[in-house]
């Protein structure tokens, strides 16, 4: 198949599951376009079957913003003519399925069929706001095809658009080949030279994900045992964290290295994984810790419990609450192994359910469903 693929190449969930969607079906032999503002975070230029295509955005004194979504839909056109694209499937709903949905009717008689997969906050936060809900009801009902990543997304959506298309549940993953864990040692050497556990938190720092309690947590944590905490990724609560590190005086226990790429030979190096966000509609950074024998203490909300097993393979907390947090990670670093059968059941849950090997065949048959619909209609 040729399938054009956009999302924001920023270093978010959405972008990242995009991209690595993207090399896992070029690895399979499906030829792979890329169609955004930049390039993906994760993308690999080095693959054959991968190539990129920049959505350039004019500006003209008449508009006080560029117009994304119209450049967007005209260069989905443009690669859909220049390669023969077997359809499209746009990452996040707003503007992306938008866009697409501009594309479709300019190639009208000839067919493009566009999948819209939805990650969470273009349900949860933009798509609810009143200015932008009916478009993001009518481009979700106008898509060929529609997946979530989560059956708490699913749900979501259907109650708050009041949706009565089918929408096919079909969850993030890991590559469980990549993402394990390292007998490497240059990274605890480097943060943790005395061989104290190491807390790691991955993000883009947005205030949702509370990279704040983060620190929270570790403190509490630090003021019992010895410990260094790994904050990786970059965003508006970057700032916020590092002021309250250093009021807490534990600037030479937290490591702030902004955003980073082969994550996984980081997390493989990890003792315990932090993840106490607001809202969750998956948690792929969990998921990526746990395909690493890393256990997880994470917030008990959005589709996070489908990811992690409260009390088998981590913990589940309240959002907010720091002190029972710290308690299990005290709990589970206080064990002579630091936690590794709850790691070891970690990483079985995740090649059980959630490996790439497993997943992206379903998407090769959605893929293949939506197409011969439209080749039917």
């Amino acid at each position: 198949m040729r399938i054009g693929i956009t999302c924001y190449p920023t270093y978010g969930g959405s972008g990242v599951v995009a991209t690595e969607l993207g090399q896992e079906l070029a690895a399979r032999g499906h030829e792979v376009h890329f169609i955004s503002y930049a390039p993906p975070i994760r993308m690999n230029l080095n693959d054959p079957n991968v190539s990129f295509h920049e959505v350039e955005v004019s500006t003209y004194p008449l508009f006080d913003h560029p117009p994304y979504t119209l450049a967007l839909a005209t260069k989905m056109l443009e690669v859909f003519e220049l390669e023969s694209l077997d359809l499209l499937h746009v990452h996040y709903a707003i503007p992306h399925s938008v866009s697409a949905m501009l594309a479709r009717a300019m190639a009208a008689p000839r067919r493009l069929p566009f999948i819209t997969t939805l990650h969470g906050t273009d349900i949860t936060l933009v798509g609810t706001n009143r200015e932008y809900l009916p478009i993001t009801r009518f481009s979700i009902e106008q898509s060929d095809g529609v997946t979530a990543i989560s059956q708490y997304l699913r749900t979501q959506t259907v109650k708050v658009f009041n949706i009565q298309r089918p929408i096919e549940v079909i969850p993030d993953f890991v590559n469980c080949d990549v993402y394990k864990r390292s007998e490497d040692a240059s990274f605890r050497a480097r943060f943790a030279p005395s061989g104290e556990p190491i807390f790691m938190h991955l993000s883009n720092f947005r205030p949702v994900k509370r990279p704040v309690d983060t620190v929270e947590i570790f403190a509490l944590v630090r003021a019992k045992m010895p410990a260094k905490l790994v904050m990786i990724g970059d965003g508006p609560d970057r700032a916020t964290a590092e002021y309250l590190a250093h009021e807490k005086g534990l600037r030479e226990d937290v490591h702030f290295l902004g955003k980073q790429d082969a994550v996984h030979e980081k997390l493989a190096s990890a003792d315990l994984f932090l993840l106490p966000s607001q809202l969750e509609s998956f948690g792929l950074a969990a998921l990526e810790a746990m395909a690493c024998e890393v256990p997880v203490i994470a917030t008990n909300v959005g589709g996070v419990p489908e990811v992690v097993e409260n009390g088998v393979d981590g913990y589940l907390v309240e959002p907010g609450d720091v002190a029972q947090a710290a308690r299990h990670a005290i709990e589970i670093l206080s064990r002579a192994d630091r936690g590794r059968e709850m790691g070891r059941r970690a990483r079985a849950h995740a090649k059980e359910k959630f490996s790439a090997k497993d997943v992206v065949p379903l998407y090769e048959r959605y893929y293949a469903s939506v197409i011969a619909q439209s080749a039917g209609s």
